[in-house]
Protein backbone atom coordinates (compact mmCIF):
# COMPACT_ATOMS: atom_id res chain seq x y z
CA UNK A 1 0.00 0.00 0.00
CA UNK A 2 0.99 3.53 -0.77
CA UNK A 3 0.18 6.20 2.10
CA UNK A 4 -0.51 9.85 1.14
CA UNK A 5 -1.48 12.68 3.11
CA UNK A 6 -4.39 15.05 2.01
CA UNK A 7 -5.56 18.71 2.77
CA UNK A 8 -8.50 17.82 4.72
CA UNK A 9 -9.85 21.05 5.60
CA UNK A 10 -8.74 24.82 5.28
CA UNK A 11 -7.22 25.86 8.38
CA UNK A 12 -8.97 28.92 10.53
CA UNK A 13 -6.13 30.56 11.11
CA UNK A 14 -3.09 28.73 13.11
CA UNK A 15 -3.33 25.08 11.10
CA UNK A 16 -3.70 22.28 13.28
CA UNK A 17 -3.11 18.27 12.44
CA UNK A 18 -6.91 18.18 12.28
CA UNK A 19 -6.67 19.88 8.60
CA UNK A 20 -4.80 16.96 7.23
CA UNK A 21 -5.85 13.58 6.45
CA UNK A 22 -3.97 10.25 6.01
CA UNK A 23 -5.20 8.06 3.02
CA UNK A 24 -4.07 4.74 1.85
CA UNK A 25 -4.06 3.77 -1.80
CA UNK A 26 -2.63 1.37 -4.01
CA UNK A 27 0.68 1.63 -4.85
CA UNK A 28 1.08 2.64 -8.34
CA UNK A 29 3.39 1.44 -11.42
CA UNK A 30 4.85 3.47 -14.00
CA UNK A 31 3.75 3.86 -17.53
CA UNK A 32 5.36 3.78 -20.77
CA UNK A 33 7.18 6.81 -20.27
CA UNK A 34 6.78 7.48 -16.55
CA UNK A 35 9.14 6.87 -14.00
CA UNK A 36 8.21 5.22 -10.26
CA UNK A 37 9.62 7.28 -7.09
CA UNK A 38 10.26 6.73 -3.93
CA UNK A 39 10.14 10.08 -1.76
CA UNK A 40 13.19 10.43 0.24
CA UNK A 41 13.17 14.20 1.58
CA UNK A 42 10.02 16.49 2.26
CA UNK A 43 10.72 20.05 2.08
CA UNK A 44 8.01 22.03 4.61
CA UNK A 45 7.62 25.40 3.75
CA UNK A 46 5.63 28.43 5.57
CA UNK A 47 4.26 29.37 2.03
CA UNK A 48 2.89 26.42 1.90
CA UNK A 49 0.17 27.94 4.56
CA UNK A 50 -1.06 30.18 1.76
CA UNK A 51 -1.99 27.47 -0.45
CA UNK A 52 -4.28 26.27 2.19
CA UNK A 53 -6.59 29.36 1.37
CA UNK A 54 -9.19 29.21 -1.12
CA UNK A 55 -8.01 32.25 -3.00
CA UNK A 56 -6.14 33.83 -6.23
CA UNK A 57 -2.36 33.57 -5.58
CA UNK A 58 0.32 33.51 -7.79
CA UNK A 59 0.38 29.55 -7.34
CA UNK A 60 -3.11 27.46 -7.21
CA UNK A 61 -4.27 26.60 -3.96
CA UNK A 62 -4.48 23.24 -3.37
CA UNK A 63 -7.77 21.11 -3.06
CA UNK A 64 -9.44 19.51 -0.60
CA UNK A 65 -9.12 16.13 -0.27
CA UNK A 66 -6.44 16.21 -2.82
CA UNK A 67 -2.55 15.57 -2.01
CA UNK A 68 -0.31 18.25 -0.66
CA UNK A 69 2.35 19.30 -2.76
CA UNK A 70 6.09 20.89 -2.12
CA UNK A 71 9.42 20.39 -3.10
CA UNK A 72 10.94 16.56 -2.34
CA UNK A 73 13.74 14.51 -2.87
CA UNK A 74 13.18 11.06 -4.52
CA UNK A 75 15.05 7.90 -5.81
CA UNK A 76 13.70 6.04 -9.39
CA UNK A 77 13.22 2.74 -8.30
CA UNK A 78 11.53 1.65 -11.53
CA UNK A 79 12.14 3.67 -14.77
CA UNK A 80 10.25 3.09 -18.19
CA UNK A 81 11.62 6.78 -19.36
CA UNK A 82 15.03 7.40 -21.12
CA UNK A 83 15.64 10.39 -19.38
CA UNK A 84 15.84 8.61 -16.10
CA UNK A 85 17.78 5.39 -14.88
CA UNK A 86 17.16 3.19 -11.21
CA UNK A 87 19.08 4.68 -8.37
CA UNK A 88 18.63 7.82 -9.99
CA UNK A 89 17.95 10.64 -7.27
CA UNK A 90 15.77 13.82 -8.51
CA UNK A 91 14.20 16.83 -7.41
CA UNK A 92 10.76 18.50 -8.04
CA UNK A 93 7.64 19.95 -6.92
CA UNK A 94 6.23 16.25 -5.95
CA UNK A 95 2.88 15.33 -3.88
CA UNK A 96 2.91 13.89 -0.31
CA UNK A 97 3.10 10.37 -1.04
CA UNK A 98 5.20 7.58 -0.14
CA UNK A 99 5.44 6.23 -4.21
CA UNK A 100 4.34 7.90 -7.14
CA UNK A 101 4.78 8.31 -10.95
CA UNK A 102 5.28 11.10 -13.04
CA UNK A 103 6.40 11.60 -16.80
CA UNK A 104 9.40 13.59 -15.34
CA UNK A 105 9.03 16.42 -16.55
CA UNK A 106 10.12 19.41 -13.77
CA UNK A 107 12.49 16.60 -12.49
CA UNK A 108 15.63 17.72 -12.21
CA UNK A 109 18.93 15.43 -10.88
CA UNK A 110 20.75 15.91 -8.10
CA UNK A 111 24.08 14.39 -7.16
CA UNK A 112 24.33 12.87 -3.63
CA UNK A 113 28.12 12.61 -4.37
CA UNK A 114 28.30 16.31 -4.53
CA UNK A 115 26.17 17.66 -1.17
CA UNK A 116 24.20 15.60 0.87
CA UNK A 117 20.42 15.04 -0.63
CA UNK A 118 19.11 17.34 1.65
CA UNK A 119 20.92 20.20 0.95
CA UNK A 120 19.03 20.05 -2.95
CA UNK A 121 15.79 21.08 -0.96
CA UNK A 122 17.67 24.23 0.81
CA UNK A 123 21.24 26.01 0.88
CA UNK A 124 20.97 23.97 -2.75
CA UNK A 125 17.48 24.46 -4.25
CA UNK A 126 15.01 27.15 -3.67
CA UNK A 127 16.14 28.33 -0.34
CA UNK A 128 19.73 29.40 -1.36
CA UNK A 129 18.33 30.38 -5.08
CA UNK A 130 15.76 33.03 -2.94
CA UNK A 131 18.40 34.17 -0.86
CA UNK A 132 20.91 34.98 -4.23
CA UNK A 133 18.65 36.32 -6.63
CA UNK A 134 16.59 38.63 -4.65
CA UNK A 135 19.65 39.86 -3.38
CA UNK A 136 21.34 40.33 -6.69
CA UNK A 137 18.28 41.76 -8.55
CA UNK A 138 16.38 43.86 -5.28
CA UNK A 139 19.14 44.25 -2.72
CA UNK A 140 22.14 45.51 -4.96
CA UNK A 141 24.46 44.98 -2.09
CA UNK A 142 27.81 47.42 -1.52
CA UNK A 143 30.10 46.83 0.38
CA UNK A 144 30.36 48.69 3.74
CA UNK A 145 26.74 48.86 3.86
CA UNK A 146 24.26 47.66 6.61
CA UNK A 147 22.15 44.62 5.66
CA UNK A 148 19.24 43.42 8.20
CA UNK A 149 17.88 40.02 8.06
CA UNK A 150 14.57 39.02 9.90
CA UNK A 151 13.94 35.33 10.52
CA UNK A 152 17.71 34.96 10.27
CA UNK A 153 18.38 31.70 11.31
CA UNK A 154 15.95 30.35 8.91
CA UNK A 155 16.90 28.48 5.99
CA UNK A 156 16.59 31.53 3.20
CA UNK A 157 17.42 34.09 6.04
CA UNK A 158 20.72 32.45 7.02
CA UNK A 159 22.00 32.28 3.27
CA UNK A 160 20.88 36.23 3.15
CA UNK A 161 23.56 36.60 6.27
CA UNK A 162 26.04 34.90 4.62
CA UNK A 163 25.85 36.14 1.07
CA UNK A 164 25.94 39.63 3.24
CA UNK A 165 29.11 38.95 4.70
CA UNK A 166 30.63 37.60 1.27
CA UNK A 167 29.86 41.12 -0.29
CA UNK A 168 31.53 43.02 2.69
CA UNK A 169 28.41 44.19 4.64
CA UNK A 170 27.49 44.51 8.14
CA UNK A 171 25.47 42.10 9.00
CA UNK A 172 22.79 41.97 11.77
CA UNK A 173 20.17 39.14 12.47
CA UNK A 174 16.75 39.18 13.92
CA UNK A 175 15.32 35.74 15.52
CA UNK A 176 13.82 34.39 18.51
CA UNK A 177 15.33 32.92 21.16
CA UNK A 178 19.24 33.73 22.24
CA UNK A 179 20.28 30.19 20.86
CA UNK A 180 19.34 31.07 17.43
CA UNK A 181 21.39 33.93 18.08
CA UNK A 182 24.42 32.32 18.88
CA UNK A 183 24.01 30.00 15.73
CA UNK A 184 23.77 33.02 13.41
CA UNK A 185 26.82 34.35 15.03
CA UNK A 186 29.14 31.77 15.43
CA UNK A 187 27.89 29.48 12.49
CA UNK A 188 26.72 31.89 9.91
CA UNK A 189 28.86 35.21 10.54
CA UNK A 190 26.61 37.93 11.14
CA UNK A 191 28.03 40.76 13.12
CA UNK A 192 24.97 41.20 15.48
CA UNK A 193 21.64 39.71 16.43
CA UNK A 194 18.25 40.78 18.04
CA UNK A 195 16.13 38.53 20.14
CA UNK A 196 12.64 39.81 19.01
CA UNK A 197 10.82 38.12 22.29
CA UNK A 198 12.91 39.73 24.41
CA UNK A 199 13.04 43.07 23.14
CA UNK A 200 10.84 45.58 24.46
CA UNK A 201 11.76 48.27 21.63
CA UNK A 202 12.75 46.86 18.55
CA UNK A 203 12.98 50.55 16.82
CA UNK A 204 15.83 51.23 19.57
CA UNK A 205 17.45 47.22 19.25
CA UNK A 206 17.83 47.87 15.60
CA UNK A 207 18.93 51.68 15.81
CA UNK A 208 21.51 49.97 18.42
CA UNK A 209 22.83 47.59 16.42
CA UNK A 210 22.78 49.74 12.93
CA UNK A 211 24.46 53.03 14.21
CA UNK A 212 24.84 53.79 10.27
CA UNK A 213 21.24 53.13 9.68
CA UNK A 214 19.76 50.35 7.32
CA UNK A 215 20.39 50.09 3.54
CA UNK A 216 18.80 46.76 3.03
CA UNK A 217 16.41 44.92 5.02
CA UNK A 218 15.36 41.32 3.68
CA UNK A 219 12.32 40.84 5.51
CA UNK A 220 10.72 37.37 6.03
CA UNK A 221 8.18 37.94 9.00
CA UNK A 222 6.24 41.52 7.66
CA UNK A 223 4.27 42.66 10.69
CA UNK A 224 5.65 44.91 13.63
CA UNK A 225 9.34 44.06 12.77
CA UNK A 226 8.28 45.55 9.27
CA UNK A 227 7.35 48.40 11.09
CA UNK A 228 10.42 48.82 12.78
CA UNK A 229 12.78 48.83 9.95
CA UNK A 230 11.52 51.19 8.43
CA UNK A 231 12.02 53.73 11.56
CA UNK A 232 15.75 53.13 10.11
CA UNK A 233 15.71 52.90 6.89
CA UNK A 234 18.46 55.10 4.79
CA UNK A 235 18.16 57.04 1.97
CA UNK A 236 18.01 54.85 -1.57
CA UNK A 237 17.57 51.49 1.19
CA UNK A 238 15.96 48.24 -0.70
CA UNK A 239 13.52 46.38 1.41
CA UNK A 240 13.10 43.10 0.14
CA UNK A 241 9.82 41.56 0.42
CA UNK A 242 10.41 37.77 0.84
CA UNK A 243 8.08 36.45 3.32
CA UNK A 244 5.40 37.54 5.88
CA UNK A 245 5.28 34.51 8.66
CA UNK A 246 3.97 36.81 11.28
CA UNK A 247 0.81 37.41 8.99
CA UNK A 248 0.06 33.99 7.47
CA UNK A 249 -2.55 32.82 9.77
CA UNK A 250 -3.88 35.92 10.88
CA UNK A 251 -7.78 36.03 10.09
CA UNK A 252 -8.05 39.54 9.17
CA UNK A 253 -5.90 41.58 7.42
CA UNK A 254 -4.31 43.73 10.40
CA UNK A 255 -3.70 47.92 9.85
CA UNK A 256 0.11 49.28 10.54
CA UNK A 257 1.49 52.38 9.93
CA UNK A 258 1.67 53.87 6.42
CA UNK A 259 4.91 54.02 4.52
CA UNK A 260 4.03 56.45 1.86
CA UNK A 261 6.00 59.14 3.51
CA UNK A 262 8.73 57.04 4.54
CA UNK A 263 9.18 55.53 0.88
CA UNK A 264 8.83 58.95 -1.28
CA UNK A 265 10.96 61.22 2.04
CA UNK A 266 13.69 58.53 1.74
CA UNK A 267 13.50 57.29 -2.07
CA UNK A 268 12.93 53.64 -0.52
CA UNK A 269 12.83 50.70 -2.80
CA UNK A 270 10.30 48.02 -1.52
CA UNK A 271 9.53 45.18 -3.61
CA UNK A 272 8.11 41.52 -3.17
CA UNK A 273 10.36 38.28 -4.67
CA UNK A 274 9.16 34.94 -6.18
CA UNK A 275 11.81 32.65 -6.78
CA UNK A 276 9.96 31.22 -9.64
CA UNK A 277 9.47 34.14 -11.58
CA UNK A 278 13.94 33.76 -12.27
CA UNK A 279 13.65 30.63 -13.78
CA UNK A 280 15.99 31.21 -15.81
CA UNK A 281 18.82 32.29 -13.57
CA UNK A 282 18.77 29.38 -11.87
CA UNK A 283 21.77 27.62 -13.41
CA UNK A 284 24.46 30.10 -12.76
CA UNK A 285 22.90 30.93 -9.61
CA UNK A 286 23.01 27.11 -8.10
CA UNK A 287 26.40 26.80 -9.60
CA UNK A 288 27.72 30.14 -7.43
CA UNK A 289 26.06 28.63 -4.51
CA UNK A 290 27.84 25.79 -4.99
CA UNK A 291 31.55 27.06 -5.36
CA UNK A 292 30.64 29.05 -2.42
CA UNK A 293 29.94 26.66 -0.47
CA UNK A 294 32.75 24.25 -1.97
CA UNK A 295 35.48 26.86 -0.65
CA UNK A 296 33.66 26.90 2.86
CA UNK A 297 32.21 30.62 2.15
CA UNK A 298 28.49 28.92 2.77
CA UNK A 299 27.44 26.55 5.22
CA UNK A 300 23.81 25.46 6.30
CA UNK A 301 21.75 24.32 9.09
CA UNK A 302 19.17 21.63 9.00
CA UNK A 303 16.56 20.59 11.29
CA UNK A 304 15.61 16.90 9.86
CA UNK A 305 12.63 15.25 11.34
CA UNK A 306 12.16 11.56 10.71
CA UNK A 307 8.95 9.64 9.48
CA UNK A 308 6.47 10.09 7.04
CA UNK A 309 3.94 10.04 9.28
CA UNK A 310 5.43 13.51 10.93
CA UNK A 311 5.30 15.54 7.61
CA UNK A 312 2.02 17.66 9.02
CA UNK A 313 3.49 18.07 12.91
CA UNK A 314 6.77 19.41 10.81
CA UNK A 315 4.64 21.80 9.02
CA UNK A 316 2.94 23.27 11.83
CA UNK A 317 6.74 23.38 13.90
CA UNK A 318 7.43 26.24 11.48
CA UNK A 319 5.17 28.28 13.05
CA UNK A 320 6.17 27.83 16.62
CA UNK A 321 10.28 28.86 15.47
CA UNK A 322 10.87 25.22 16.36
CA UNK A 323 13.43 24.91 13.26
CA UNK A 324 17.11 25.85 13.33
CA UNK A 325 17.87 26.42 9.23
CA UNK A 326 15.69 24.49 6.63
CA UNK A 327 13.17 22.35 8.15
CA UNK A 328 13.22 19.06 6.16
CA UNK A 329 11.56 15.62 6.83
CA UNK A 330 13.38 12.39 6.04
CA UNK A 331 11.23 9.36 4.96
Amino acid sequence: MNHVIHLKSRPKGTPQLEDFEFIEEQRPNPKEGEVLLKTKYVSVDPYLRGRMRDQESYIAPFQLNEPIESGIIAEVIASNNDNFNNGDFVNGMLQWKEFQTTTGKGLNKVDPDKASLSAYLGILGLTGLTAYISLDRIGDLKEGETLLVSGASGAVGSTVGQIGKIKGCHVVGIAGTDEKLKLMKEKFGFDKGINYKTTDDMKKAIAEACPNGVDVYFDNVGGEILDAAMDTINKNGRIINCGAISLYNKTEVPTGPRYEGTLVRKTVLMQGFLVRDHAKEFGPATKQLAQWLTEGKLTYEETIVEGFENIPQAFLDLFEGKNKGKMVVKI
